[in-house]
């Protein structure tokens, strides 16, 4: 049995970064800052996610620098080879599969209208 599942709860980093492909599919790509318990830090960890489809046309619409969300996803690791060094790089990305807006009625008054709806991708790119 193999299992990938990833939950955080956090504040988006940057606004979301959403490409759409002549195909018609959509990326939305964004940082979460989640804080981790601790005595010693005061510095959140951080997490690129990464959406598609319907979850990241939502992202799109709701999600502003600041927001509360809530992510269900899976690790994945992007390789690619460095331009100017040709080294082979790596980093961690979480494709997210389930987006919850956890923000505030205030949120939402100053635009990431979220009040607590889950949005699902069955998608699978």
């Amino acid at each position: 049995m193999t299992l990938n599942v990833v939950t955080l709860v956090g504040r988006a980093g940057i606004d979301p970064e959403v490409k759409y492909f002549e195909s018609g599919s959509v990326v939305c790509n964004v940082t979460l800052a989640v804080n981790r318990p601790s005595r010693n830090s005061d510095k959140p960890d951080w997490f690129n996610l990464e959406m598609w489809g319907k979850t990241a046309e939502v992202a799109g619409n709701y999600v502003r620098k600041g927001s509360l969300i809530g992510i269900t996803g899976s690790l994945k690791f992007d390789y690619w080879q460095d331009r100017s060094t040709g080294a082979q790089r790596s980093k961690p990305v979480i494709k997210v599969d389930r987006l919850d807006l956890l923000g505030s009625k205030q949120d939402a008054a100053n635009g990431a209208r979220s009040m607590g709806n889950d949005y699902d991708d069955d998608e699978d790119f």
